[in-house]
């Protein structure tokens, strides 16, 4: 299994040899996202399986060192920081919230290659940082866009947790919506762990929209998702999420799931051959208990692979050497022919609706 950091501040240098090279995957083991980790590390640990079956990256095995995302920003920062200054990573990768990036990348500073995996608000442009996930124009702004056409869609309510990510794909909606003739009926937000989501159900039956954007992680999306249902409003409303997959689909629960959409880059039940042949082998490797197969434990896949093409095709560990080779790297994975464009990872994203525990891939998103 990924060998788990300890958390103290000073790490030894004599923890790895030569003969590897080590990266920091940080993701959440605690809190309202920890529901995800167990997916997250185990397509973690299939992607190095399968570099170090092909001769690991730069004649070196490739080795995951797990830091828990899922602590206060500030603790996993000096984790990350303490890793990289005793010497023992060489990149860090990994799905976290944006609260935990935006003060992880300023400690990294550059000084080793960073591939965050999460989907997020777009906008990171610190050094060394490379990101697989999807943003709001290439997957918030044609669903509503789809809404709108498909459905009529056209007035939403923002239901979303208190920190960077929801607030800024916020205003992204409210850019989008002007432009489809939309509006947002009502906007709030909650702490991170809320667990009654009372007044902010009682606005939502207030507010004459007839769809939720759910702007809220892991358990929160769960909690919400089951009061949605308890207080009725799922007879005539619609939940959009573009943060929501099998595992909050399972905890939500069947009778809860009832007009509940997503948009992601990859799904479980994705009909492609790249989406199948890498379910299949999850399953050869990990066996029928394993944690659900998702989009945000594909995430973690697809950073170490993400890094690791970077890396040969840099022929090094250097910073602005991968910077300055990155640009159209292109490669086959999960989620199909993806491309590093302005050190983004450009790739498909698909519509879907849930349908009882599974999603219903509608059509993919242009």
């Amino acid at each position: 299994m990924i060998e788990k950091a300890p958390f103290r501040l000073r790490v030894p240098a004599a923890s790895r040899t030569g003969d590897e090279l080590t990266v920091a995957v940080v993701i959440p083991l605690q809190g309202p996202a920890g529901i995800f980790g167990p997916s997250c590390e185990c397509c973690a640990q299939l992607a190095a399986e399968e570099v170090n079956a092909q001769s690991g990256v730069l004649g070196r095995e490739l080795r995951l060192v797990l830091v828990d995302g899922g602590a206060p920003p500030a603790q996993v920062a000096a984790e990350v920081d303490a890793l990289i200054s005793g010497g023992v990573v060489d990149a860090v990768a990994g799905w976290h919230i944006s609260a935990v990036r935006e003060v992880v990348a300023p400690r990294i500073d550059g000084r080793v290659p960073y591939v965050y995996t999460a989907l997020y608000e777009g906008g990171e442009r610190s050094p060394g940082v490379f990101l697989t996930g999807e943003t709001p124009n290439r997957q918030l702004r044609p669903a509503l866009r789809w809404f709108a056409r498909e459905l009529g869609i056209r007035r939403w309510t923002i239901v979303g947790d208190d920190y960077v990510w929801p607030r800024t794909s916020a205003r992204a909606a409210h850019r989008y919506l002007r432009e489809l003739g939309g509006e947002v009926c009502d906007e709030m937000y909650v702490p991170l762990g809320t667990t009654d989501f009372g007044p902010a159900l009682a606005r939502v039956a207030a507010s004459d929209c007839e769809a939720v954007l759910m702007l809220l992680i892991g358990d929160d999306a769960v909690l919400f998702n089951r009061a949605f249902t308890g207080a009725g409003l799922d007879r005539d409303r619609l939940r959009f999420s573009s943060l929501i997959e099998e595992n909050v689909l399972l905890a939500t629960g069947p009778e809860n799931t009832r007009g509940l959409m997503t948009a992601a880059g990859y799904f479980e039940d994705l009909p492609t051959r790249s989406s199948l042949d890498f379910a299949a082998a999850y399953g050869r490797r990990f066996g029928p208990r394993a944690p659900v197969l998702n989009s945000l434990g594909e995430s973690c896949y697809e950073g170490v692979r993400l890094l690791t093409e970077l890396l040969r095709r840099a022929g090094s560990t250097d910073v602005p050497r991968i910077q300055a080779t990155a640009e159209g790297l292109e490669y086959e994975g999960p989620r199909g022919t993806v491309q590093v464009r302005d050190r983004h990872l450009a790739q498909p994203v698909f519509l879907a609706a849930a349908d009882g525990l599974s999603w219903d891939v509608l059509q993919q998103l242009s």
